[in-house]
C-alpha cells in the first residue's frame, strides 16, 4: 500500500489570460466543468483551482504528463471530487488505485489543489539521466 499526495499553485492572473486564448477551455476543461466554472461570480477562480486540481492528481498518481487534461475531471460541488476516463484511468488501475480525494482553495490571487490517492503500489520512479 502507497498513500501519495501531489498539489500545486497557481496564480488566478495566469488562468485567467490563457482563458482569453481561443481552445484553452476547450482542451483542458470537460464541457461539465465548463459549465460550472462559467456559473460562478468569477469564473477564472473556479477555473484555476480546477486546473490545479488536475495537476494535483497527476502528480499524486505519478503519470505526469501521461495525461491529458480532459481524462481527470473534477466534479462538484457540494465537495470536490474526481473522474478519470482513459490513459489516466487505465494507469490507476495499473497502479491499483483504490481511493483519490482531491481539495480545491483559491483566494482573490491564487488557487491551489492537494490530492491524496490510495494505491496498492507505487509508481514505479524513472532513473534520472
Amino acid at each position: 500500500m502507497a498513500v501519495r499526495i501531489g498539489t500545486d499553485v497557481i496564480e488566478i492572473e495566469r488562468i485567467r489570460r490563457a482563458l482569453e486564448r481561443p481552445g484553452f477551455r476547450d482542451r483542458c476543461f470537460t464541457p461539465d466543468e465548463q459549465a460550472y466554472c462559467e456559473s460562478r461570480r468569477n469564473p477564472a477562480e473556479s477555473y484555476a483551482a480546477r486546473f490545479c486540481g488536475k495537476e494535483a492528481v497527476g502528480k499524486a498518481l505519478g503519470c505526469g504528463v501521461l495525461f491529458t487534461w480532459k481524462e481527470i475531471e473534477i466534479v462538484g460541488p457540494p465537495k470536490p471530487g474526481v473522474t478519470l476516463a482513459g490513459k489516466t484511468l487505465r494507469w490507476a488501475e495499473k497502479v491499483g488505485m483504490r481511493e483519490i480525494d482531491v481539495s480545491l482553495t483559491h483566494s482573490h490571487t491564487v488557487a491551489a489543489a492537494t490530492c491524496v490517492a490510495d494505491l496498492e503500489t507505487p509508481p514505479v520512479r524513472r532513473p534520472r539521466p
